[in-house]
């Protein structure tokens, strides 16, 4: 089994890829989807990411600090939605959005490449 150092990330990407599929994933189908059933569907799609978000941030206690977890989350959730964007929407991506995503890469090596300090 892979170690916690490894695994948890991964599945906090998968985890944002999930989220990013029911905040905007529904907007495909804007036209023949009602509300009700947009909602449904990222009901559906949202209550399995949470089990996989608190289980990965659960096996990440000790291994990452709460806020490198929660960093590294809400950056991975960002470039989910461009992607999610992009390749189910078909919106086109912008020189401005992959300086973004270089900056947030960076800011997650400097979060996440260190020990978390103790106060």
């Amino acid at each position: 089994m892979p170690s916690a150092l490894i695994l948890v990330p991964l599945m906090l990407i998968l985890s944002s890829t999930m989220m990013a599929a029911a905040w905007i994933g529904h907007l495909k189908y804007e036209d023949t989807w009602s509300f009700s059933t947009a909602l449904a569907v990222s009901w559906l799609i949202v209550l399995p990411e949470y089990i996989l978000n608190v289980s990965a941030t659960r096996m990440g206690v000790g291994v990452y600090s709460a806020a490198q977890m929660a960093s590294f989350n809400m950056a991975s959730g960002v470039v989910c939605v461009a992607v999610v964007s992009r390749f189910f929407l078909g919106e086109p991506w912008s020189l401005r959005q992959f300086a973004g995503f270089a900056l947030m890469a960076v800011s997650i090596v400097l979060i996440v490449g260190g020990p978390a300090s103790k106060g």
